[in-house]
């Protein structure tokens, strides 16, 4: 056993930043992540077969398994990519609440929508997630801080956010993954997902000290 945790201490942090793809590399890379996505808003998780998304994305099974060395790889990847453009969808249209609170659920039910319109990829992505082992460690983190990230940008803070408030933040996306969790196995709907995610919300609030909703700005 010993001999086990070492090797995967090793496997840790310490591995070197991969270089950046080449235009060509990160095009391929696209072609790849577009095939998952497709196959995956089809048939789900198992609808994703490695040699069929080798096949239509035009690479080798071998140079696919370079980039996503398996199909829990690639479909966490697809997750982020999915994540990134909503990020960017959410930043062009930011939140129309004042309360942080409210701002932040309402994000998180537009981010729920768009998941929603494609119930098979969704739970490919999630299940992919819950299947994830340490391998695949640095795509989940991805998808963490994405995730923070667009909680983050809906709170618009002025400065950056307290420990208590990245502490309601990880609260937060613990019960938005789990509320997607809940839906996908037909446990919840939307109607209860929209409830949970508003309670958790206001957490956001109680970690804001003193904050008297919406400061107008210190020129005012």
């Amino acid at each position: 056993m010993g001999h086990m945790t070492t090797e995967s201490k090793a496997a840790g942090p310490a591995l070197p930043a991969s270089p950046p793809l080449t235009e060509r590399q990160e095009a391929r890379r696209r072609r790849i992540l577009h095939t998952s996505a497709r196959l995956a808003s089809r048939g789900g998780f198992d609808a994703v077969q490695m040699r069929e998304v080798a096949e239509s994305s035009g690479v080798a099974l071998g140079t696919l398994y370079r980039y996503f060395p398996s199909k829990v790889h690639l479909l966490v990847a697809t997750m982020q990519d999915q994540l990134q453009h909503l990020h960017e969808t959410l930043r062009k249209r930011p939140p129309s609440e004042e309360d942080p609170g409210a701002r932040v659920a309402q994000t998180l039910m537009r981010a729920f929508r768009a998941l929603q319109r494609e119930p098979h990829l969704a739970d490919a992505m999630v299940r992919a997630l819950t299947f994830a082992d340490r391998s695949v460690s640095p795509e989940v983190d991805t998808v963490s801080r994405l995730t923070t990230a667009i909680i983050l940008d809906a709170m618009g803070l002025d400065g950056p956010p307290s420990p208590e408030q990245l502490s309601a933040v990880r609260v937060i996306e613990h019960t938005w993954h789990s509320a997607l969790i809940t839906w996908l196995s037909g446990r919840a709907s939307i109607a209860q997902v929209k409830i949970d995610i508003e309670t958790v919300c206001r957490l956001i609030d109680l970690t804001t000290p003193g904050r008297s909703h919406h400061r107008p700005p210190p020129s005012a």
